[in-house]
Parts: C-alpha cells; structure tokens; sequence
C-alpha cells in the first residue's frame, strides 16, 4: 500500500488472511448499534401479527375420509365398460387432483346452492368485505351479472374459488387413504361441505360410469343393427352367386361334387360289372374253344332252365338206358325215347348258346354303361373346374359374410352384457369417516400465531439490521477504516459533547478553547494520540509539513487542525497553522482579531512572513487568510509557495496545512505533493465511504505519502456502547484517567 513516500491503491480491501471468518463481538456490537432501530422493526412486525390474529374469524375444521378401494365386488363375471382405477400411486394423486378439481367444486356450488349463500356470493345483501361498507356496488354489480354472460361466469368463479379456498385434499402418506378437509366460520357448514365434496366424488364416479356404459350400448345398439344388415346382405350375395354360378350345396357339399361322387361310385360298380360279364364270357368262348358242348359252363350249371333239362336228360337217359337192355334198337318206344332225349340235348344247347349269347349282351351291356357313366363323370368334372374357379369369388364372398358374421356376434352378445351391467355400476372409492361438526375452531391458534409473530418479528428486525448495515455510508470503527479503505487509522477525535456527563456544559464552548482549559480531558488525550499517529506514521523520516485535509466539507477539518496546534504548542513544538482554504477560511473564527495581512498577502509580497504570522495563547503561530484573499490565480503551485514552505520548514518544527476538501477543490492536490504526509479526515458514521475512496483516489501516483484517516466528531458514549473494534468501545474503562 505504502513505500514510504508514495501513496497507492488507497481503495484496496486489507487483507483478511489472519482475521477470523465469524466475530460474535462484531455482530454484537452491530447488534447494539442497530438496537433502535430492530427494535422499532420487531415491534411493529409482532404488533402487526397480534393485530391481525385479534381481528380474525374463528374457523372450524373436519374432514372425510375416502379410500380409493382395491377390491371390487364382481355381481356378474363380466369385463365392465368402465375399467375400476389401478392401484399405484400416480393414480392416488390423480384422484387427489380431481378432488381439488373446479369441477366438482362447481358440482358442489350447484348441488349446496352456496351461489344464494353471502359467504361465498359477494353481490348478495349481507356479504363481507368490501360489499359490506360499499353497498352500492351491488346495485351495480348484480344486474351485470343478471345480463352479462362474461360478468356471470366471472362471479360463479368468485364463488367457486372462494369454495375451493376452504378445501383440504391430501393423501394419508402412501395409504390408499384420501383426507378431505373444508374450513368454514360455521362448524356445521364446515362438516356439510367435507361431506358434501366426498359423496359428489362418489357419485361423479358413478355417473361416469353409467355415462359410460349409456354410451356403449347406444354405440352398440347402433352397430349391431348396422351389422345385421350388413350380415344380411353379405349373405344374400353369397346364396346370390351361388345360384348364379350353380354352387347349390347341400349337406356341406356342391350339388356337382355329390353328383361326382355318385358317378364316380356308379363307374365303379359299372366297370367292376363289365368285368365280370366280360370275364364270364371269356371264360365260356375259352371252355367252348376248348371242345366244351357248355355243359361245364358256370352260367349254364347256374341256369334253372339248364338245370331242369338237365334233369329231364337224366331221366330220359335213365329210361333210355333201362329201355336198351329190355328192347331192341328198334323198340319204338325206344326210339321215341332216344328222339326225346336228342330234343332235351338240343334244348340244352340251344340254352346254352342263348346263355352265351345273353353273356355277349350283358357284356355290350356294360360297355357301354361304363362309357356312359365315365362320360358323365367328365362332364361333371368339367363342371366341377368351373365351379372351382367360381368358388374363388364365393370363398371370397363367404369370408366377408363370415367375418361380418363374427363381428355381429361378438358386438351382439357384448351388447347383451353391457346392458346387463346397466344399473349395477360401483363407484371406485368409499367413504370410511364421515365428517363430523367440530366442537372447537381450529383457527386462529393464538398461541402460535404469537409465536409466529415472535419469529417474524425477529426475523424483521434482523433483516432490517443487515439492510441497515449494507446500506450503511460512513465508518465507525478502526476496523472498518482498514477493511474497507485498505489506509492505516491514525485515530478519532470525539464530539465535545460526548466527553462530558452533563453535554449541556459544552454548549458555547469551542473544542480547541476546551483544550486549553482541559488539557488533561479525554478530548486533549485523542489530539495527542493523533499528533503522535501523524509524526510518527513514517518509520525513519521525520515528518515536519502535515496536510490534513476532507472528501467534503463540515467534517471538521478545521478545528481538528487548530486543535492539533495547539496539541503541538503544548508538548514544546515549535508549530505553525497554516489556512490553505482559500474559500472559507475558517481558522479566523478561532483569533481574536479578524486579521489584515494574511497567506496571499505574503505570497504577493505585500506583507512579510512575520506580520502575517499570528501568535495564539497556546504558542502556536497561526497563517491565516484575510477576507479578500481569494485569487484566481494559482497560489499553491507559485514558485512564492514553494520558497513559503521552504521558509516554514527552516523556522518551524511542524508546520499544519488546513486544506480545501479535496472533491470540492483542486488546490488540495496542487498543494498535498509539497506536505511530508496527508491526513484524510472523515466524519464518523456520517462521511459515505464512497466520497473517501473517491478522494483517496485523486492522490494516487502523484508521490503522495498517506499517513493514514482519522475519524472526527466521535460520539464516544454510543462507540463505548457498539464500536467493538474501537478503542471507544473502551472508553468507560479507562475514563477515569481523564479530568474532563
């Protein structure tokens, strides 16, 4: 910050690494210097608090309890329309939600008729607030309402909100368990509206799902009349082309493929019949061929007629053969009978020749019902390739038919349940705790209320401490000059009236007067801890011109450096205070004698250095400035300064600079470069610390030594009371070493 003669970066923070983060003696003292101040602030935030919990109405509060219940009675096995509510918890919400929803807040208003209630209705005659002391906005607002669809939709809002604002709805943990609360100034009314909310769920739960059900058996009853038509006519079409593509069937089968299969049984009974009779009769041309007269035939041994000549044969051949032995060859009897058994053997062969015969017919017989039937079979097959190609289109058309036909039956038999199911719907939810009047109001609880109030207004004060704080201008402590200026604290010099147990004997008494008179006071102790602050701010170097100086004027300035004088007079030093505020000068209220040669004077040679100089009765000289003084010319950057100051340091000891404020005049940084050390003085908690460092600010890199700020006008009874971080904060400990 400081290399012995150059002043830089007066506004940088000192460094913090060894002080520690939290004081309590600093926020106590903080605490006291701000006592007034949490005071007032708490107290009117607690009286605000006590106020309000006087002026309001006692309310009653009661609850219902619902469940949102998991188990559901099953009258019929049957999928109901309205599927009951999972049970997880989003669900549980969800309900919680609906319960909360304007709605059935709305439901309520209808059902309760609280629209015809002042409680809720603000147009109505005995409503509180503000209708209540202004009558005539009823007359105005009602008739609006009457008329206005937009001003009634605005009121029925007012009124539900302002139901919905004594409505409680929250979940009992993670239970399936919902708690509805309402708040209301009647306790009746407050247990009629819980009860109210709970059962309008309920029922609003049972009107969905009626509603729901309602709705699906008018959609289905529609749908299924649709259907039936469309299955009809999807039928029509099929029996339609059947008919058109002759496709008749009948037991599960085209009348062709029934015709197929009888031809095709008949070509097999047809071709197995011309075998046999083929094979009969080529077995009897076979047996014929072989020399055979058909006796041996199989259709001649099975011929009755062959059989019964056969048998006559017999006989005859019996009696020709007994006729033979008894006769001669010429018996005629034996002829006759010879005769009649030629005429059996040529019936026989004639038989059998018919039989063969009558073979050969069956067999062409057959032949040709084979080809008959095997030309049938393949015209009917040709028919069947043409019913198949026509039964693409008719598998088609009977696919469509059987999937309207589906959809039919379905629709049809879930018609039927849903309207079984109508009337016997079940809400999801129970109410297992009704709502009962309560016997005591729930608020206000004044106890708590009050406790409240405590914290709040502690709270308050606190807050208005910190602002205070944050917004706090001046400096207080030797701690705050350090931390926030980053310049050494050279000391404070008290108020004169807060020396003093009685402050009304300092009244009309100037400090530096009193520092003559008291030169044991606590007030002349602060000026020579400053004196010895100044002289001894540069380690190694004598400091011999000082100029003290302000940011802005009325920071006591000049009497700090009066006083200062006469500090040094007293110890010995051979000292001169030397007026530089060319604007004011102030210093000429502290001679007696209003002077007539002054600083400007000297520096324009009209007077010496010894006619200008004023001695003061404590041995100090004084170089004031007389009331013409003022010049526009440069006096402190003259060549007739510089040989002043030269002379001053040669004949003097110390020589005080009384400065112009350095943010109102520039002549202070003109002059400050030509002092040994600036002073930089600041009214305690009055100065803002802006002004300071912007000041401070104003000296950088002109080769300007700091010496340090000093504080002026210190109240010493309230720094002994809050400036923890001060020598003041002391002050009753060690007043007694003090003769004030």
């Amino acid at each position: 910050m400081m290399d012995g003669s150059t002043f830089e970066n007066p506004i940088a923070p000192a460094s913090d690494a060894g002080a520690p983060a939290f004081d309590l003696n600093v926020i106590i003292a903080i605490f006291r210097r701000r006592l007034r101040l949490f005071a007032a602030v708490a107290l009117a935030v607690f009286v605000a608090v006590v106020l309000f919990t006087l002026q309001q109405t006692p309310l009653y509060s009661t609850q219902a309890q619902v469940m949102i219940d998991v188990r559901q009675e099953q009258v019929t096995d049957m999928n109901a329309v309205l599927s009951g509510l999972p049970a997880d918890s989003a669900v549980v919400d969800t309900e919680v939600e609906v319960l909360r929803s304007r709605s059935l807040a709305g439901r309520v208003v209808d059902q309760l008729k609280l629209d015809q209630d002042p409680y809720y209705n603000p147009n109505l005659a005995g409503a509180k607030g503000v209708k209540a002391w202004l009558p005539f906005l009823k007359s105005t607002v009602a008739p609006t309402a009457a008329n206005d669809p937009a001003a009634a939709q605005r009121l029925r809002e007012r009124i539900v909100d302002r139901v919905l604002s004594g409505l409680t709805v929250r979940r009992a943990g993670v239970t399936y368990l919902i708690t509805v609360q309402y708040t209301h100034p009647d306790p009746a009314e407050a247990a009629r509206l819980a009860n109210t909310f709970a059962d309008l769920y309920l029922t609003e739960q049972l009107e969905a799902k009626f509603e729901a059900t309602k709705q699906a058996n008018a959609w289905l009853d529609t749908r299924v009349a649709d259907l039936r038509g469309q299955l009809q006519q999807a039928e029509a079409e099929v029996q339609q082309y059947k008919i058109a593509n002759n496709l008749l069937s009948a037991q599960g089968a085209t009348l062709t493929e029934q015709e197929i299969s009888g031809l095709n049984q008949q070509l097999a009974t047809a071709r197995a019949e011309q075998a046999e009779t083929d094979a009969r009769l080529s077995i009897a041309r076979n047996q014929l061929a072989r020399g055979s007269n058909g006796d041996d035939l199989g259709e001649s041994l099975n011929s009755p007629v062959v059989q019964q000549l056969r048998k006559q044969r017999a006989e005859k051949s019996a009696q020709v053969n007994a006729m033979a032995e008894r006769y001669d060859e010429r018996w005629p009897d034996l002829i006759k009978a010879r005769r009649e058994l030629s005429d059996i053997d040529t019936q026989i062969q004639a038989e059998i020749k018919r039989i063969i015969s009558n073979l050969e017919a069956q067999a062409q017989i057959s032949r040709q019902r084979t080809g008959s039937v095997a030309g049938s079979v393949g015209a009917a097959r040709g028919t069947l390739a043409g019913n198949n190609r026509a039964g693409i289109r008719l598998a088609e058309l009977e696919r469509k038919a059987e999937s309207v036909r589906t959809l039919y039956e379905s629709l049809l038999a879930r018609f039927k349940q849903t309207t079984t199911q109508q009337g016997i719907e079940q809400p999801d939810a129970r109410v297992i705790s009704r709502a009962t009047i309560p016997t005591k109001p729930s608020a206000p609880k004044p106890s708590l209320n009050l406790l409240i109030g405590l914290v709040a207004a502690l709270g308050a004060g606190g807050a208005a401490v910190v602002l205070a704080e944050v917004m706090m201008a001046g400096l207080f402590t030797e701690d705050e000059v350090e931390r926030r200026l980053g310049v050494p604290y050279l000391g404070s010099v008290p108020l004169l009236s807060s020396t003093l147990d009685d402050a009304r004997a300092a009244r009309g008494l100037a400090p530096p007067d009193y520092l003559l008179n008291k030169p044991l006071s606590s007030f002349a102790e602060s000026l020579r801890k400053l004196r010895a602050a100044i002289l001894f701010s540069k380690v190694g170097e004598s400091v011999k011109v000082i100029a003290v100086t302000s940011s802005l004027p009325g920071e006591g300035k000049t009497t700090t450096t009066f006083s200062l004088g006469r500090t040094l007079a007293a110890s010995g030093a051979n000292v001169v205070v030397v007026d530089c505020d060319l604007r004011q000068g102030a210093i000429n209220r502290f001679l007696p004698t209003a002077p007539t040669v002054g600083l400007v004077e000297v520096l324009n040679g009209a007077a010496t250095l010894d006619e200008a100089l004023y001695a003061d009765e404590s041995g100090a000289k004084v170089l004031p400035l007389t009331k013409s003084a003022y010049t526009p010319r440069d006096v402190f950057g003259s060549a007739a300064f510089q040989r002043l100051l030269a002379e001053l340091r040669q004949r003097f000891d110390v020589v005080l600079l009384d400065t112009a404020p350095l943010l109102a005049i520039a002549d202070t940084r003109i002059l400050a470069p030509h002092a040994d050390a600036v002073v930089m003085l600041a009214r305690w908690k009055r100065t803002p610390v802006k002004a300071i460092t912007t000041a401070l600010s104003l000296l950088q890199g002109r080769g300007i030594f700091l010496a340090g700020v000093a504080l002026t006008q210190v109240d010493l009874k309230a720094q002994s009371r809050y400036g923890y971080g001060d020598a003041g904060y002391y002050y009753k400990s060690y007043r007694k070493y003090y003769a004030d």
